[in-house]
């Protein structure tokens, strides 16, 4: 419990309103106070189990101690630096990050966001290719900076003014869903033809790269079929474009390995971490070639921020890696994964609104539908759930778009079976008071 007393906080959730800007929609009704494991604790004591890892960042559980115990060295240590100055957690992390990377990503720059991870790739991109024209799935989300936002499909974009020039969209492989009305269930990629077709048609000439993530995860965990990444590099290579996988939330063991590349049978020009690897600190990565850095350097390559190659981010990044490593957390993902999609496939047995379960590892969705035949999104629904759960002690995220009925759910890669069966329990209810 905090340190705070009752009425300290009751004061300080009145200043919500008067202090704060609403960036997400509205607050959570709760103060988060403390976070161990697979609980968060709100201002009443309260413990929440999150189905979130504290928006799909907090791969180990909140708070895991050999995090902490990374702050409180780096704290005696060294906090930060001027960013032209390299400290040895930075090395370490390069190194050990780099001993499970293949050899055509060994080249890499630690900087705070995913944003800015997607920021440095795709000024990479356009450097190295001389070219501006980006594609991006329907469904995407790369972040909230300038570029990574003109990249971004699956909202926040009415009201901003125009996004960057050259950017463009392909349709997202949605089988449930399908964007382009031609599958049912089983994707067979006609949309990435009809993609490239409409790209092809409408091209200047100035092709730099298509960025992705290998499973859509605010489009409400799409899957792509098996192959799709193959022939998407066998497309972006026919041209000139490189291959950007943004592995915000995919990346380091969530999906049972330690890169959802490696599941993929392809490697990109570029990769892109972030939430997982700080385990809740703000910590991402971009990661290169040898050749495509060294002509990038060549050419003056320019990415500047006050916090890049910051060490005490990065002696986290560096406990992560270790953590993943001793405790096998990626084949622990999966097993949990199976354990977990058995328990809601018999959950949707039960309820006629979930049409699908879907998802890899420990990244996992549920689609929310009027009826499993028409499939009409019911978008309502998702959020009283949603609403439910947290009431009953669940944190789980429906998303937000409009056209979106789907549930998302991320437990840490530490969660106990236990407390999968616990957030089953909880979501059954749930389901049972909403509808």
């Amino acid at each position: 419990m905090s340190t705070e007393t009752s009425g300290d906080l009751g004061r300080l959730k009145q200043s919500v309103g008067k202090h704060m800007i609403r960036y997400v929609g509205a607050f959570a009704p709760y103060l988060g106070t403390k976070a161990r494991g697979s609980y968060i604790y709100d201002d009443t004591g309260r413990a929440i189990l999150d189905f979130c890892s504290g928006q799909m960042c907090a791969t180990l559980g909140h708070n895991h101690p050999a995090v902490t115990e990374a702050i409180e060295q780096s704290c005696r240590d060294v906090v930060h630096l001027f960013s032209g100055v390299l400290s040895p957690p930075v090395l370490r992390l390069a190194e050990e990050l780099g001993a499970i990377l293949p050899a055509g990503l060994q080249k890499m720059m630690f900087m705070s966001t995913g944003s800015e991870s997607n920021e440095a790739a795709l000024r990479i991109a356009k450097l190295k290719t001389g070219g501006f024209e980006v594609l991006a799935l329907t469904g995407s989300w790369h972040g909230i900076t300038a570029g990574a936002s003109s990249s971004t499909y699956n909202g926040g974009r009415s009201g901003y003014g125009p996004p960057s020039v050259g950017t463009l969209s392909i349709p997202g492989p949605n089988s449930y869903r399908c964007p382009i009305k031609h599958c049912r269930d089983k994707c067979d990629m006609t949309c990435l033809d009809v993609g490239f077709g409409l790209y092809d048609s409408q091209s200047v000439g100035a092709p730099a790269a298509v960025i992705v993530e290998p499973i859509q995860s605010s489009a409400g965990i799409i899957v792509p079929p098996d192959g799709y990444f193959t022939k998407l590099k066998a497309l972006c290579d026919e041209r000139g474009l490189l291959l950007i996988f943004d592995e915000a939330q995919t990346g380091l063991g969530r999906l049972g390995s330690n890169f959802a590349f490696e599941q993929l049978g392809v490697v990109p020009d570029i990769l892109t971490l972030s939430k997982t690897l700080g385990n809740g600190v703000p910590m991402a990565a971009t990661v290169t070639s040898d050749e495509i850095e060294e002509e990038c350097f060549e050419k003056h390559f320019l990415f500047y921020t006050s916090h890049l190659s910051d060490p005490l981010p990065a002696a986290v990044g560096l406990a992560v890696l270790r953590v993943l490593r001793d405790e096998n957390l990626a084949a622990r993902a999966a097993e949990m994964g199976r354990y977990f999609m058995d328990g809601l496939r018999a959950l949707q047995q039960r309820y006629e609104c979930i049409g699908d379960v879907r998802g890899r590892g420990l990244l996992i969705g549920l689609e929310i539908v009027k009826d499993r035949e028409s499939r009409h999104p019911d978008r309502a629904l998702a959020h009283k759930v949603q609403r439910a759960c947290l009431e009953m002690g669940l944190v789980l995220h429906a998303v937000r778009a409009d056209s979106q009925s789907s549930v998302r759910l991320a437990p840490p890669l530490t969660v106990a079976k236990a407390e999968l069966d616990e957030g089953i329990g909880i979501m059954d209810a749930a389901f049972r008071q909403s509808l």
